[in-house]
């Protein structure tokens, strides 16, 4: 019950420009539509966040990526098949993305999201979602919905109440970055 009208909510509010706080396959994250300057915006404001620091974004597969990226390299379809953790791509370079979701070279940072709530809202949504750690610039990333702090909690459009109760601590994914030769660096592990 409490997923559906979260699912139901969160698609009017990114469809109305908004800015949501959720639960991803890692760490809950503060996100908007990627296509939208002025919720990208929004979200460096919320944040206190240079607008040089670029965005992740979630995607629900391949597919989908292939519709905001220019080239995907080749080793990115084998660790898609091999990958059983969350894991951010950065890609050379992005398309059809607001200013800032992008970094100053281009490149953009995705994950193909595999958690229940996040694959059927970005489903539903038929676009990607920007995914950025929920808290301050500068401050620690936050283990569980309860390490939130409140003052930016309040500040959402929309709060999905869908596993707000879960205690365990979770950690941001690895990123990695993937040249179009197939060269591979670590970002953070």
């Amino acid at each position: 019950m409490v997923f559906e009208e979260d699912l139901k909510e969160s698609l009017n509010t990114l469809r109305k420009s908004g800015v949501l706080l959720y639960p991803t396959d890692t760490i809950w994250g503060i996100g908007c539509d990627p296509t939208n300057v002025s919720a990208v915006s929004r979200i460096f404001q919320l944040k206190s966040r240079s607008e040089n620091k670029s965005l992740i974004i979630l995607a629900d597969g391949l597919q989908m990526i292939e519709r905001y990226v220019t080239e995907i390299p080749e080793i990115v379809y084998e660790l898609a098949e091999v990958s059983d953790t969350p894991l951010t791509i950065i890609y050379p370079k992005g398309k059809n993305l607001a200013t800032g979701v992008c970094s100053e070279d281009g490149s953009v940072a995705i994950r193909i999201c595999k958690d229940e709530f996040c694959q059927e809202l970005i489903k539903r949504f038929r676009k990607p979602i920007v995914s950025t750690s929920a808290n301050l610039s500068g401050s620690s990333s936050p283990g569980n919905f309860s390490e939130i702090e409140k003052t930016l909690v309040s500040k959402i459009d929309y709060v999905v109440r869908f596993r707000q109760d879960d205690r365990r601590k979770r950690l941001a994914s690895p990123v990695i970055k993937v040249n179009l030769d197939g060269t591979i660096k670590i970002i953070r592990k």
